[in-house]
């Protein structure tokens, strides 16, 4: 399924500085029935952001109206347990396009590079550096450039590169998942296939 393309992203930041933050706190395994991506964004962090009566709960960050953006500022080790790939859904469909952390379950950065959501790992220092910025001024403008591969504090201009697989950073730059990619190439394959 198509998702929008990513080439440069300039936001905001949301922070949320918890660490091993799992897959079932992201979507808890109750919200997984349903098969169609859009929705998701409405139960993402449900348990944390609302209460068992169904009322948001003022002291989690999504419900802060003081932070806002498409960059999610996660603690280390974000995403990790189950690979349940509803959990990008859910960050996707609310409108995150990027998740920045010091270190990522491998299974879920997969997922989301397969989904549109860009997973940038940082170093712990410069993860801190970003916390105390976003802190400090919620108003703070990250930039994350995908053809440069960097991720810039724009307040001062520190910035960071990250690493991402060569296939996977066209594909987000096209908007395409690997069917979409496959899609995309299909007269070559044809023609390939015709001359075998």
């Amino acid at each position: 399924m198509p998702y929008d393309k990513f080439n440069l992203l300039k936001s905001t930041v949301v922070p949320l500085s918890s660490e091993n933050v799992d897959t079932d706190q992201i979507i808890p395994a109750r919200f997984l029935k349903a098969t169609e991506r859009e929705g998701f964004g409405d139960n993402l962090f449900r348990d944390w952001r609302y209460d068992s009566e169904g009322q948001p709960k003022k002291d989690f960050v999504l419900n802060d109206p003081t932070y806002s953006g498409k960059i999610l500022l996660a603690g280390k080790n974000f995403g990790s347990g189950s690979s349940r790939e509803h959990a990008v859904w859910a960050l996707y469909d609310y409108g995150f396009r990027c998740v920045v952390s010091s270190f990522f379950a491998d299974i879920f950065k997969n997922n989301c590079l397969n989904i549109g959501v860009l997973p940038v790992t940082i170093s712990p220092e410069f993860a801190e550096t970003l916390f105390q910025a976003v802190e400090a001024d919620p108003n703070t403008q990250v930039t994350v450039d995908l053809d440069k591969q960097t991720i810039t504090l724009l307040s001062t201009g520190q910035s960071e590169q990250f690493d991402i697989n060569i296939y996977k950073k066209e594909n987000m730059k096209n908007g395409f998942d690997d069917i979409d990619y496959l899609l995309n190439i299909k007269v070559e394959i044809e023609e390939f296939a015709s001359k075998r």
